[in-house]
């Protein structure tokens, strides 16, 4: 099955965010995106961001237009962000964003009235259902569709960074898991999700494409659901493992850190060396640590089976990478992410809220609304 990929500039960066539609006085999810919408999505229709609905009523996205620079794309996601809110703060209705919400149910969400979410539940049933899940994903610009399945090979290493830094779903239908990102064990239960498949080159993508089309799998590429994909339609490798990110500021600094990584592995193929892999054992083995303990896991970083702890070897790594953010201008969001290893992940804040009010968590809302509008609250 022969699979076109889009011509994308090098480089260029995507963002599409997930967020939650919240009642002020309860905290509780709200259906209200139905309504919304309608003009909503009409008065992007000439921007350059763009406001959707998701699986369920209580999601609105937003996303950015191909941005030469992480910033570009930021900006355009404030904008869209802003034209949320003079929908949503009349209607009274507050935002947020998170992997989960600390305390909703699955069984009071509606699903959006659309054929392929309908599609999505009856095949999944109960996990389908109980997809109250929220992320982020971050496309990449690669300019020759040979480096796509090397660099998403070696992306799959740093996987557990990106999760660690954007965990942020420590609560779900109000209890505490235990887990910094229990979103990421729920969300692979999708068919086609979780760890992308070893894959050599672009012809071995459209052999699994081919397997999975025949046998009635799946439709097309869309179906693709993994961690990272290759995204043929926009030319682009898309990150999709992480978390909704609480803030802008730290979905910019993620967005930064694969944008950097993705343009260190393309220089690396221009110059002929071969970019470093893991065993699939130990990409499995590095998912579950970092959802397990977020910042705080130990993961290993070579094929030897060397482990490093997350906040050291990100440390390490953005020394390294930091001249690479400053060609690409995104040296400021960057840094960001030496911000969030300096004050806490979204799961710690969360925590660390929850501690302080007894386990109160609809507390724990609040602080996420806030955060939302006014940027991370220190530990």
């Amino acid at each position: 099955m022969p699979i076109e990929f889009a011509s994308s500039p090098r480089s260029t960066v995507g963002l599409e965010w997930e967020l939650m539609l919240a009642d002020p006085a309860t905290g509780d999810l709200v259906g209200r995106a139905p309504e919304l919408l309608h003009d909503l999505e009409g008065a992007s229709a000439d921007e350059r961001h763009t406001v959707t609905g998701e699986l369920l009523t209580n999601t609105i996205e937003v996303t950015s237009g191909i941005g030469s620079t992480v910033s570009a794309a930021v900006e355009d996601i404030a904008a869209a962000i802003a034209a949320v809110r003079a929908a949503t703060d009349p209607a009274g209705i507050e935002l947020l964003s998170a992997g989960s919400h600390p305390f909703a149910q699955w069984f009071d969400q509606q699903v959006t009235d659309k054929t392929r979410y309908h599609s999505l539940i009856e095949k999944t049933q109960w996990w389908g259902r109980n997809m109250m899940i929220w992320g982020i994903h971050v496309h990449v610009g690669v300019e020759d569709r040979d480096k796509v399945l090397p660099i998403v090979g070696a992306l799959t290493s740093y996987l557990p960074h990106l999760q660690a830094l954007a965990a942020s779903s420590p609560f779900w239908a109000g209890e505490r898991t235990g887990y910094a990102s229990n979103r990421a064990l729920v969300f692979q239960q999708l068919p086609t999700a979780g760890l992308p498949w070893p894959l050599p080159d672009w012809a071995a993508y459209e052999g699994y494409l081919d397997d999975m089309v025949r046998t009635g799998v799946m439709a097309d590429a869309t179906e693709v659901r993994w961690d990272i994909r290759p995204a043929p339609r926009w030319g682009t490798i898309e990150v999709r493992a992480c978390d909704g990110m609480s803030t802008l500021r730290e979905l910019a600094a993620v967005a930064a850190l694969t944008q950097v990584l993705v343009e260190s592995f393309s220089r690396d193929l221009d110059e002929g060396r071969p970019l470093a892999v893991l065993a699939p054992w130990f990409h499995r083995e590095n998912k579950w640590r970092t959802a397990r303990y977020g910042l705080d896991a130990e993961v290993i970083v070579s094929a030897d089976g060397t482990q490093r702890s997350v906040r050291e070897h990100l440390a390490e790594e953005l020394e390294r990478l930091s001249p690479i953010a400053a060609e690409l201008q995104c040296s400021a969001q960057f840094g960001g992410v030496a911000d969030i290893l300096r004050d806490g992940a979204s799961y710690e804040r969360q925590v660390a809220v929850a501690d302080a009010t007894g386990g109160d968590l609809h507390e724990v809302v609040d602080h996420l609304i806030r955060e939302f509008r006014s940027g991370p609250e220190t530990l």
